[in-house]
């Protein structure tokens, strides 16, 4: 492949440059390209998300400039818990973008495969939110917090992933209705003119929770239409009795209808369903915990 951009290393310690790389396989797909493995000549291995840049009608422009702004904003993330962006190459018909390889896959593919259980998605819980109040903190919505947006590796550790939608914000300015049907919350559905901010995220961490506990997406039972149409009339998902009491908590904290009534992510790194952490997973957060709900 041609030589391409110096690039911040996955430990973000040092500065490196891909001076050329090969294709392997496939990793997965999307509406905004293909994600393949990529090994250098020094023996580093990273993801390539390749999109082609040819034919491109409306919906593809409208798809290129989303990844553009998927580059801007992931250029300037650094934490343990957003997936690193290495760089970026272009030639006559493809883009390149050059990412941190997380050996896993997603979350979404760990529950299908495993049953998770409690200790293992407080873990995963508390990484994600460690990622979101970094964005939060930056003014940034990310609007697709889901499993299958979060990838896992060998150790464990997660990483916020997929950025095609995120968006820096003021608070309550945005006014499109972006994200995933299921994971919506509320004011998405409904945002008319009101639009809505950080506390969308937080709804749909909420879900994610859930889906994680269950192995199903939030609102398995119904179509696409109807979740929408429960969702915007302020009806969380169904919460079996089966989880336990600090993780149905949790996630009832989290699908507040009222977006401001909803713990911010910093707040919720305290919540006891976090902090029930396995050895390898220290927390220094304060012990003390003050719910939003009476």
């Amino acid at each position: 492949m041609a030589e391409s951009v110096c690039c911040v290393s996955p430990s973000a310690t040092y500065r490196r440059s891909i001076n050329s790389w090969q294709k392997g396989e496939i990793l997965g797909s999307g509406s905004f390209g293909t994600v393949f493995e990529g090994y250098t000549d020094d023996g580093l291995f990273f993801a390539v998300k390749e999109v082609s840049l040819l034919d491109q009608g409306s919906q593809g422009k409208q798809s290129i400039y989303q990844l553009e702004q998927e580059i801007l904003l992931l250029s300037q993330f650094q934490h343990d818990n957003i997936v690193q962006y290495l760089g970026t190459e272009k030639d006559d018909s493809k883009l390149y973008i050059f990412l941190e390889l997380v050996t896993k896959g997603s979350l979404l593919s760990l529950y299908q495969k495993y049953n998770l259980r409690d200790s293992q998605v407080s873990a995963y819980t508390r990484q994600i939110l460690s990622g979101l109040n970094y964005l939060h903190q930056r003014n940034v919505v990310h609007r697709d917090i889901k499993c299958a947006n979060i990838l896992v590796d060998v150790s464990g550790s997660v990483k916020v992933a997929d950025f095609g939608l995120a968006k820096a914000t003021k608070l309550n300015d945005i006014k499109s209705c972006k994200g995933t049907p299921y994971w919506m919350a509320p004011e998405v559905v409904n945002r008319k003119n009101h639009g809505y901010g950080l506390a969308a995220d937080i709804w749909s961490l909420g879900c994610t929770v859930l889906e994680m506990l269950t192995g199903r997406i939030p609102y398995s039972h119904l179509e696409g239409m109807q979740a929408l149409f429960r969702i915007g009339r302020g009806e969380p998902p169904p919460i079996p009795n089966s989880l336990s009491r600090d993780a149905q908590d949790f996630i009832l904290e989290c699908l507040q209808v009222n977006p401001d009534a909803r713990p911010t992510a910093a707040q919720l790194l305290n919540h006891p369903f976090v902090r029930k952490l396995p050895s390898a997973f220290p927390s220094p957060v304060s012990p003390h915990y003050s719910g939003t709900r009476p």
